[in-house]
């Protein structure tokens, strides 16, 4: 069965398109966000909408759970999160298959990374680690083209995040993950496909 590396990184670092030029299968950590009328989303103070932000946004416990079904049946229902209208609106059949490891990627990747250590399924745990400015754009053009809020609240959003992502590499490297380069991880993860793992 395979083991989970988790692919951690600001908003708009990459993170998405690296995990899936790897050729590795990926779940999109970000589809456990909680619904937008769930009582313990939390909620920003200054723009008025679910904080996708917060790491209390995000059910970590769910993702962990998802994430084991995987590495011991090979496959579980993966929920598809609509971020325009706050909510899952359905569910997907995810399945390893035969590969030695999966890609786990998400703004709070690095949150899970101890529980994943605890219950040995953990084969890497990453953090992408590019210019904030590069993140900046990135993210906003991707945000404006998918109209996922108003152009304004997500100009708003983008500044405060440029603002903290510093707070963030910090934060996800306390918790166990390693800063690496869009190339390096690009590297990391092409080695192992090719390559058996054991449990970090």
């Amino acid at each position: 069965m395979p083991r989970v590396v988790l692919l951690a990184g600001p908003s708009g670092s990459g993170k998405s398109h690296l995990a899936r030029s790897s050729g590795l299968p990926v779940v999109a950590l970000d589809d456990f966000y909680r619904d937008g009328n769930d009582p313990m989303l939390p909620r920003h103070p200054d723009l008025g909408i679910a904080d996708w932000d917060d790491p209390a946004a995000w059910d970590a416990a769910r993702a962990v759970n998802a994430l084991v079904a995987i590495c011991t049946t090979g496959s579980a229902d993966i929920p598809v999160y609509d971020i325009a209208h706050d909510r899952v609106v359905r569910t997907e059949r995810f399945t390893a298959g035969a590969a030695p490891v999966i890609v786990a990627e998400g703004l709070f990747a690095g949150d899970i990374a101890p529980a994943c250590r605890e219950l040995g399924i953990l084969a890497d745990a990453i953090v992408v680690h590019r210019k904030p400015w590069k993140n900046f754009v990135r993210r906003l053009v991707r945000d404006l083209a998918e109209r996922r809020k108003p152009p304004l609240t997500l100009l708003r959003r983008g500044i405060a995040l440029w603002r903290a992502e510093r707070t963030v590499l910090k934060r996800q490297a306390a918790l166990g993950c390693r800063p690496l380069s869009a190339a390096e991880v690009r590297h990391t993860l092409a080695a192992m496909a090719v390559e058996p793992q054991t449990p970090t």
